[in-house]
């Protein structure tokens, strides 16, 4: 059985725009057969990766030495087939998603390293399953872009351990998938979408672009968010 592990990082926990956009794919997921473990950044609350010597890499390869409540969650991580970093554009991401993602740093190992791209590149050490990192990222302004950021961090952290990418779920202007707090028919689309994007990087380990062209694309008019906000 193909295991995923979700982290939504949101500060809303399950109430919000990104907790809306990552139900379907974790229906998704499930409905192609996976096994899902939803996790979520605020309530884990991890320490800060403080140690300052990276005893991970070093005294005890693989093992952090902050004992807290990721203690759990690095057995799942090690488990997981796919893992789902999902988060909204904060600049750039909440603390607690920014905390986590630090500490996944014993998942990964420096005598693996090769030198791709004109940088030197860590992989994740033997004994971690995860071999498709997805992004979701939410975002409340109008423009694509806002989610850049985020983007360059899930990239960067996928490369360095040694993995392109799976895909990356982009929904701007992500309030308007609904009106008078019920879903509108293109926010319904879009939740179809993501849903059928769960299905496939579990069926087949990649997202279609078409899919996620679905996924970002506008739902109002520059002109039209420009008018909304100027009425908030």
């Amino acid at each position: 059985m193909t295991r995923a592990v979700v982290i939504n990082g949101s500060p809303t926990l399950d109430k919000g725009d990104t907790a809306r956009v990552v139900q379907p794919f974790v229906d998704g997921m499930a409905e192609a057969g996976a096994h899902v473990d939803l996790l979520y950044a605020t309530r884990l609350k991890p320490e800060p990766c403080s140690c300052g010597h990276m005893v991970c890499w070093g005294r005890t390869p693989g093992e952090c030495c902050i004992k807290d409540s990721m203690e759990p969650v690095y057995p799942l991580l090690r488990q997981a087939d796919i893992l789902v970093l999902a988060t909204p554009v904060y600049i750039p991401l909440p603390g607690a998603m920014q905390e986590l993602i630090n500490r996944l740093c014993p998942l990964l190992d420096p005598l693996q390293c090769t030198f791709s791209g004109g940088r030197t590149r860590a992989r994740f050490r033997t004994g971690v399953a995860i071999r498709h990192i997805v992004l979701i990222c939410v975002s409340g302004w109008w423009e694509l872009g806002n989610c850049d950021s985020v983007l360059r961090i899930a990239e960067g952290l996928a490369a360095n351990a040694g993995l392109p990418l799976a895909g990356a779920l982009l929904r701007p202007h992500a309030w308007a998938l609904r009106q008078r707090g019920t879903l509108t028919p293109d926010g319904e689309a879009v939740l179809a979408a993501v849903r059928s994007a769960g299905r496939q990087i579990v069926a087949s380990g990649a997202i279609d672009p078409a899919t996620l062209d679905a996924v970002s694309r506008p739902l109002i008019s520059l002109e039209d968010y420009w008018r909304s906000q100027a009425g908030a």
